[in-house]
């Protein structure tokens, strides 16, 4: 009897420990539950997909605004949290980037192995910090870009005399052209030659595939949420990827086996160009810059460089009506009307500074910048975000906080003029961050504002514009198309007249 108590008094202490667990793990995963961000209730496997659209960055900005700036959302298997505030941006891409400074990798940038050259996704390591290097002192650093502003003289010059040849056959597709110009102006600071040659189909397949490239990789994926799909490649993303990627990597090889080639005649003549630079620090026994890292380098480039540039033209064009008529006062007054734009004279351009930071307040080329991966779970707002999340910034919505910005659906380019604190947009100021922030921010910044600078200030200076059709700007269509770029989803076009 004494046996049969004392099982029955195990059995229920038994019994007693295993119910406690059981409320201690159900308390904990409700505490959980309840520290992470609010956000709407996920549906059982699919989670908040539909909550998406094909609009993200709009459909989270709703949902910002009805669950509060930090939310989170179940994206099929993948824990997400979004912000969409300048306080909590800071606190992810300053206060813990050390935490919050990898990536979610898209499962199309494995093709070709990209993923292993990629300095935009690669993990912080010695191999990332070479590269940042590399970019940060060599490729655009002030006087390296100071030494090549011929270059870019002779591509702008290049876009308005292409301006005046495409008035002759009636408007211009401003996207295009700027793309175009863009294009040749990196491959003329990369390589000293232009890439996008109408009359060339080996330039014309290149432009194609980087187009395809930026274009894929934005692309929602099912691989992404439901990495069991990764092998099957529902969406045939990667497949394509593998396409884009090898043309273009064999296209830049043949460029670089030309150069070497040069290098080893006696009559060489170094052009101090961007793949010269390449090509002696690999030279120089550096063993994390061999040949296959300095052509996927350089696919990155490009592929980062092109769209975000020409979009962001094509956006501020497209605001301009308004305000054109100041920007025109501002340049004829400084420059003289009907000529180009210099690099010496962009400090003195204030307007045209508040026109660009403007287009990227209201349009920021990345709207949700590139995922970022917790490493651990870190407090952001009062809630967890858990290890392994994925942790998106909405720019678009920084940019349109009505508790930031007066007025922020107008585009109003004089805000930004006279300010005692000048907000910039080198990742100091967090309600206005296009390039991202923190040790991820993108290396190629210093290049890409010379360019709009330079581009956009030579289209207003040299032309009268006009829109194609007898459009007014009231009836314009500013309809955006979601990507890893945020372009118009109308391209533009406008008719100049010399100005």
């Amino acid at each position: 009897m004494d046996l049969f108590f004392s099982s029955i008094a195990s059995i229920l202490l038994c019994l007693s420990f295993v119910w406690i667990s059981i409320q201690a793990f159900l308390s904990l995963a409700r505490r959980s539950r309840k520290l992470l961000p609010p956000g709407p209730k996920p549906f059982p496997f699919i989670g908040n997909l539909f909550e998406l659209g094909d609009k993200p960055h709009l459909s989270l900005t709703n949902l910002s605004q009805r669950y509060g700036p930090i939310i989170s959302l179940q994206l099929g298997q993948v824990t997400t949290v979004v912000v969409s505030s300048s306080t909590l941006a800071e606190d992810i891409l300053r206060t813990h980037d050390q935490v919050l400074c990898n990536r979610t990798v898209p499962d199309g940038v494995h093709a070709c192995n990209h993923i292993d050259y990629s300095l935009p996704f690669l993990p912080v390591s010695p191999k990332w910090r070479n590269l940042r290097k590399i970019c940060n002192s060599h490729l655009f650093a002030a006087k390296v870009l100071e030494a090549n502003q011929a270059n870019r003289r002779v591509k702008v010059q290049q876009l308005i005399d292409d301006v005046v040849e495409s008035s002759m056959r009636g408007g211009v597709d401003i996207g295009s052209a700027a793309f175009t110009s863009v294009l040749n102006l990196l491959s003329r600071t990369i390589f000293s030659n232009d890439l996008a040659d109408p009359s060339s189909e080996t330039a014309r397949k290149i432009k194609d595939n980087v187009c395809g490239i930026m274009e894929d990789v934005g692309k929602p994926n099912m691989a992404d949420f439901f990495p069991l799909l990764r092998t099957l490649d529902p969406q045939g993303i990667r497949r394509r990827l593998t396409k884009y990627f090898l043309e273009t990597v064999v296209y830049f090889s043949r460029m670089i086996d030309q150069r070497l080639e040069s290098r080893r005649g006696h009559e060489y003549i170094t052009t101090n160009d961007m793949l010269d630079t390449l090509i002696d620090i690999s030279e120089e026994r550096n063993e994390d810059l061999d040949k296959t890292q300095v052509e996927h380098l350089i696919v990155d480039l490009f592929v980062a460089g092109t769209d975000t540039t020409s979009a962001t033209i094509e956006w501020a064009m497209a605001e301009l009506p308004e305000t054109m008529s100041k920007a025109k006062a501002e340049l004829g007054e400084m420059l003289g009307k009907g000529k180009v734009v210099e690099e010496s004279d962009m400090a003195r351009l204030l307007y045209l500074q508040a026109i660009i930071k403007e287009t990227f307040r209201l349009h920021p080329p990345a709207p949700l910048l590139l995922p970022r991966k917790a490493e651990s779970d870190v407090e952001i707002g009062g809630y967890i975000v858990p290890k392994g999340a994925q942790v998106l910034v909405n720019t678009w919505a920084i940019g349109r906080d009505p508790i930031t910005w007066e007025n922020p659906d107008c585009f109003k380019p004089e805000r930004f003029l006279g300010l005692e604190n000048e907000i910039d947009v080198k990742g100091r100021n967090f309600e206005l961050i296009p390039f991202g922030g923190g040790r991820r921010i993108c290396p190629g910044l210093p290049l890409a504002m010379r360019m709009l600078h330079l581009m956009l200030g030579s289209l207003i200076n040299c032309f009268d514009w006009k829109l194609e059709d007898g459009i007014v700007p009231e009836t314009m269509n500013m309809e955006e198309k979601f990507g890893i770029t945020l372009k118009m989803a109308q391209p533009l076009r406008a008719v100049p007249s010399k100005s």
